[in-house]
């Protein structure tokens, strides 16, 4: 026998007995160990690679999660509303009415609308001697006005029942003052007493009218009278069932305060911006 092929094979026989032998033992072979050193490499790789970062993905609202946060928000907006109605219902009524502490002026105005209401209020404060004067605004005329006049049918303007009125509560004619221009507005009106009081030389009013008036009144006369130096003072009518506690509970002062402001809104963006 050939010694050195003797050899060779005795050699491949050892290993491959060896190699038997380890994968007994439970052992891995040389071959699979490498093998195996290979794969764990790469699973490090892996590993490595799954291991970053990972960025959360942005979260978009759908139709339906909008519409439950809708709802969500109005039974929050409901539940406020409920608890809190009466002080913040109570707040907007109180808001509206200007009230002033009075002291003897030049003149006391009596703004046109509620002639009954305001009417009342000016003759007791004319009573009361805070002022020698009451002036009285002239409404535009009503449609139709020129042709019941020619038809001989005489229909008395709203300042001479007013004037009417004032003298039977002890006001005399004499103190009544008025103004041949017309007023279709509170602006309007603030204009004309403006240039009547300019022409006078009045340099303090008494402004009445009705509670939830005051306020926008207030605001009005001092943007016509702002260069004027002229005191303005508002005299809300005591002749009234409003009160800003309970206002929302009659339903003709409900419309009345919910009308106010809208005319507050307007005028504010109007007038004094």
């Amino acid at each position: 026998m050939n010694p050195s092929m003797s050899g060779f094979n005795t050699g491949s026989e050892n290993k491959s007995y060896n190699i038997d032998i380890l994968k007994w033992l439970g052992g891995k072979a040389p071959v699979e160990e490498e093998r195996d050193n290979r794969d764990e490499e790469a699973g490090r790789t892996e590993y490595h690679l799954d291991n970053r970062p990972i960025e959360p993905e942005k979260k978009r609202f759908t139709g339906p999660s909008l519409f439950k946060w809708a709802i969500f928000l109005i039974l929050i907006l409901y539940t406020l509303v409920s608890y809190f109605h009466a002080p913040i219902l109570k707040s907007a009524g109180s808001y509206l009415v200007v009230k002033h502490s009075l002291k003897k002026a030049d003149l006391i105005v009596c703004l046109l609308g509620g002639p009954v209401v305001r009417g009342l209020e000016a003759a007791d404060l004319y009573k009361m001697g805070l002022a020698p004067y009451i002036f009285i605004g002239r409404e535009e005329l009503p449609d139709g006005i020129e042709a019941l006049n020619e038809r001989g049918v005489r229909f008395p303007e709203s300042k001479a029942l007013l004037i009417r009125m004032l003298e039977k509560l002890g006001v005399p004619g004499s103190a009544c003052l008025t103004s041949d221009n017309f007023a279709d507005s509170t602006m309007g009106e603030a204009k004309v007493i403006g240039d009547f009081v300019r022409e006078k030389g009045f340099r303090s009013l008494i402004i009445v009218t009705s509670p939830t008036h005051t306020r926008r009144a207030w605001l009005t006369f001092e943007n016509v009278l702002e260069k004027d130096d002229v005191e303005v003072m508002m005299a809300p009518s005591r002749h009234t069932t409003f009160k800003p506690d309970d206002w929302w509970k009659t339903r003709k002062y409900a419309k009345e305060v919910i009308f106010e402001y809208q005319k507050l809104i307007y005028y504010t963006l109007k007038y004094f911006w």
